[in-house]
């Protein structure tokens, strides 16, 4: 049996937490020992088929689409028992159109060569569209767990080896690409997590509302308490979308200790912080707040913590991390009770030279420092010669270490992750300040311009700072030397409520224009102003910059 299937067996065994759901309208509290009992039900029953799907055996892989925590948890549970690999399906939204949604979901079965589909609330009126395309599913609603003999922890069959996830991609479905994370990666991975928070099942609580198909959410904020027997508090992403505050106001009712988020999300809980009323809420019970899953503007950072800070929320609380899929989850932590640590470096020697070099004086660029690597993870940064290079110098970073996947499954069968001596490569570029991980961005994405190397993140944080700009809706997309262009240049992408209004959209385009300059230096080919709503994200809510460009590229 895998060490993270004893793990878990433990924590069924010996905790008294569990996870409360159903916040805000109706908390239900249900311990983790009754999650898994539900677990070994519903595994005895996927086990044994039903007439029409056959049983689960030892090695399938299995999608759920499904909303509801409280029946992820033991679905989840109830597949790793028998030895089975979870793939967490992007979820449709009003606004998704059905049909293609289906075309990509069968194309991400066929990927992962999926033996079924368990469907759970709201989903269950997607089965006649899976049933039109001959792919077996059971609803949950529908599965009699009382007929089958549950599975015992005797029964459970995973080896270090086997695949527990398969995670998909943040990208566009229409090509997927799923992690395999084996029972030793999560292991591996949830070990070096609590050692780096510094989880304690004794005092800690866990608020979430994180889409549970990101591995933020389904690592982060269900398998680690679950495993771990820490008291989780969790609601679902359209909860807090429909009311941010919800979110400080669970940290504040349950004494919430961890959470996390992408920093969008704090930034929009800043500004609901700052229109709170006084002694509404208390905070001060806050210590590990990770930011993580997109780069971190250090200014998000600093004005959560000042809204904040009237509702007890301390400064060093917010923790700025490093992650990726390909390890399961974490890369790096900041330490704790640092708060945020911004490293700011000679603008000029990293954009010409490719070396962070402490600013002293004029124009410099702000990184967070994002930590040290996790236990267990190796983190080096190599040049486009293949050379290793040495602190502060700008590459491209590699990771080794057992959290490592050991490849992913495409539309064109298995592909390895690691090179022949097991490194990593993340394509993001960053440097090492001492053993602290810093993470500049992604090298796909990296605008070249007079041999400078320039980073979308400087330009779309001067340009958020236009009036009439959605806050954290803009992106800054390379243009390719070619089609009348003799260098490489980029365009500006940005939201905003007044977009139609030609007289306000030619105030924002020159006014996003100014301050890319004054903030960077360039000047870009063109400013496009869109309304609300039409910049394209990814299901976690991370903005997509190709995407982003097809989109233009299309419009034009």
């Amino acid at each position: 049996m895998s060490r993270f299937l004893t793990m878990l067996l433990d924590s069924a065994a010996r905790s008294a937490k569990g996870m409360v759901t159903g916040e805000p309208s109706a908390p239900v509290r249900t311990p983790w020992s009754e999650v898994h009992t539900k677990a070994r039900a519903l595994a005895g029953a996927l086990a044994a088929g039903d007439g029409s799907v056959p049983g689960l055996a030892r090695g399938s892989a299995v999608a759920v689409l499904a909303a509801e925590p409280a029946v992820i948890a033991p679905t989840a549970q109830a597949v790793w028992l028998l030895g089975g690999s979870v793939t967490m399906l992007h979820q449709p939204t009003a606004r998704t159109d059905l049909a293609v949604w289906a075309a990509d979901t069968v194309a991400v079965l066929g990927m992962i060569d999926a033996k079924l589909v368990v469907l759970g609330a709201p989903f269950d009126a997607l089965a006649p569209v899976l049933a039109e395309r001959g792919i077996a599913h059971r609803l949950l609603s529908d599965v009699d767990a009382s007929d089958a003999a549950p599975i015992v922890a005797d029964e459970a069959v995973a080896d270090e080896g086997d695949t527990a996830l398969l995670q998909l991609t943040s990208g566009s479905t229409a090509e997927p690409k799923a992690v395999r994370i084996t029972h030793a990666n999560l292991y591996a991975n949830i070990r070096g997590m609590i050692a780096a928070a510094q989880l304690d099942a004794g005092r800690d609580v866990m608020v979430s509302w994180l889409p549970l198909f990101h591995d933020m959410g389904m690592v982060g904020f269900l398998t680690i308490p679950m495993v771990a027997g820490i008291e989780l508090v969790t609601v679902t992403p359209a909860d807090f979308l429909s009311r941010p505050l919800l979110w400080a106001e669970l940290i504040s009712k349950y004494r919430g200790s961890v959470t996390a988020a992408p920093n969008f999300a704090y930034s929009v809980l800043a500004r609901q912080l700052a229109r709170a009323e006084d002694g509404s809420l208390d905070l001060s019970s806050m210590r590990f707040a990770l930011n993580g899953a997109e780069p971190i503007d250090p200014d998000a950072v600093d004005a959560l913590t000042a809204a904040g800070k009237r509702f007890g929320l301390r400064e060093d609380s917010v923790v700025c991390a490093y992650g990726m899929a390909e390890t399961a989850l974490g890369v790096s932590f900041a330490p704790c009770d640092t708060g945020m640590v911004v490293d700011h470096v000679d603008a000029e020697q990293l954009e010409l030279h490719r070396v962070a070099q402490p600013a002293i004086y004029g124009p410099s660029r702000r990184f967070p420092r994002l930590g040290p690597p996790l236990p267990g993870i190796e983190v080096r940064v190599v040049g486009d010669d293949g050379r290793v290079l040495g602190e502060r110098e700008v590459g491209i970073l590699q990771l080794r270490g057992e959290s490592v996947t050991p490849g992913y499954l495409t539309v064109d069968g298995p592909r390895p992750a690691q090179d022949a001596d097991g490194w990593l490569d993340t394509g993001d570029e960053g440097y090492l300040a001492g053993v602290e991980v810093v993470v500049c961005g992604r090298r796909k994405d990296v605008i070249i311009m007079g041999g400078r190397n320039i980073y979308p993140t400087d330009i779309e944080r001067a340009a958020a700072d236009a009036p009439d700009v959605r806050a954290g809706n803009v992106v800054a997309v390379r243009l390719e030397a070619g089609a009348g262009r003799h260098r490489e240049s980029f365009l500006v992408a940005v939201e905003s409520r007044r977009a139609g209004d030609e007289e306000a959209e030619a105030v924002i385009r020159k006014d996003v224009t100014s301050r890319v300059v004054a903030a960077c230096g360039v000047r870009p080919a063109d400013v496009v102003v869109l309304r609300p709503g039409t910049l394209p994200k990814t299901p976690s809510g991370k903005l997509r910059r190709s995407a982003t460009g097809h989109l233009l590229a299309a419009r034009a």
